[in-house]
């Protein structure tokens, strides 16, 4: 089923197509239709920030961005689900059109911009939602927003998502949005950690549970950028680390269509960046800070393969839209 509806969903524009996927899944999930992509994936339980999982794969943010089909993603079998990027509040994201597909390379372009529907809206998906599983909430900042005043908006959908999240991410590392990924670096990424670690505890007290802060930070970054980042996560005592964004780099998509559109890119061709980020941060955090990696996952080998670099669970993205929920069932059978 899911190659018949490939077929015919790429040869529409790709965000047309993300937009009728999106709006399928909404509908039937928790209905008889949910049978179409529901399937049993091998139990193979793991722990990660304290957190038990059934299985260390789960979805990446950005696919879910306003958390309406989270249902529809648990039973495909995923052993966590991250929703998001969420803002405090809704915008359109950049002009279409802002969503490509390099099918030869298996990878996506996008400059989506962090489009949703606010932070209140995603709240009250996640209420009516039966999933009991991990569920993260990825938020960011309103691109009005200056950027010195970034913590602001973070804060904001911290206290509104807190409650209902098995997990925060701090998403610094998008390219989309203008003066995001200054976020991560020495003084202006502690002092945004500080406030957002010291929040956390307000609230820890407030819900009577501790919800871990996990920071996703860009695969375009040197190794003395890495280890400076290293060195703030472990100041600021965050719980976990996701490693990594989409690339703004064009490395195995030369000379393909849409190769020279701007934005993110993701799916096979970040692969190795992504690896060899993860395993430089591995080394750096020597251990003190749990990493998610994410980014190019495109088999079970690929997935092993990030395992061996240093990461603890992975995410996928890019390669599920292109392979489908096979490829769920591959990889945490074959890890």
């Amino acid at each position: 089923m899911y190659w018949l509806a490939q077929k015919l969903l790429f040869n529409l524009d790709a965000e047309v197509s993300h937009d009728l996927t999106i709006n399928f899944l909404k509908r039937s999930q928790n209905t008889p239709l949910q049978g179409l992509y529901q399937q049993s994936v091998a139990n193979k339980p793991c722990q990660f920030v304290g957190l038990d999982l059934p299985n260390p794969l789960g979805l990446a943010a950005g696919l879910d961005k306003n958390g309406e089909c989270i249902d529809a993603f648990a039973a495909m079998g995923f052993g966590f689900i991250e929703v998001g990027t969420v803002t405090p509040k809704p915008q359109a994201g950049n002009d279409k059109p802002r969503l490509f597909r390099l099918k030869d390379a298996q990878a996506i372009i996008n400059r989506m911009g962090f489009n949703n529907k606010g932070v209140d809206y995603l709240v009250e998906q996640v209420k009516q939602a039966q999933y009991k599983g991990v569920l993260g909430i990825n938020i960011g900042k309103n691109k009005v927003t200056p950027e010195e005043q970034a913590l602001d908006d973070y804060l904001i959908c911290m206290r509104k998502v807190y409650e209902h999240a098995s997990y925060i991410t701090i998403n610094i590392s998008s390219p989309n949005t203008p003066g995001l990924r200054n976020l991560q670096y020495g003084e202006a990424l502690e002092a945004l950690l500080a406030g957002i670690k010291t929040e956390q505890q307000v609230l820890r007290d407030k819900h009577g549970k501790q919800v871990p802060v996990l920071v996703k930070i860009a695969p375009d970054l040197t190794n003395e950028e890495i280890l400076g980042i290293a060195d703030s996560l472990k100041k600021s005592q965050v719980e976990g680390v996701i490693a990594t964004n989409t690339t703004i780099t064009r490395e195995g998509v030369e000379g393909l269509r849409w190769a020279k559109e701007a934005g993110g890119l993701s799916g096979s061709p970040l692969t190795q960046k992504s690896q060899s980020v993860t395993e430089q941060l591995a080394e750096a955090l020597a251990g003190e800070i749990p990493i998610m990696g994410v980014g190019g996952i495109d088999s079970a080998d690929a997935a092993k393969n990030r395992l061996a670099a240093g990461a603890q669970v992975l995410q996928v993205y890019s390669s599920f839209i292109y392979q489908g929920p096979q490829l769920i069932k591959d990889i945490v059978e074959g890890i």
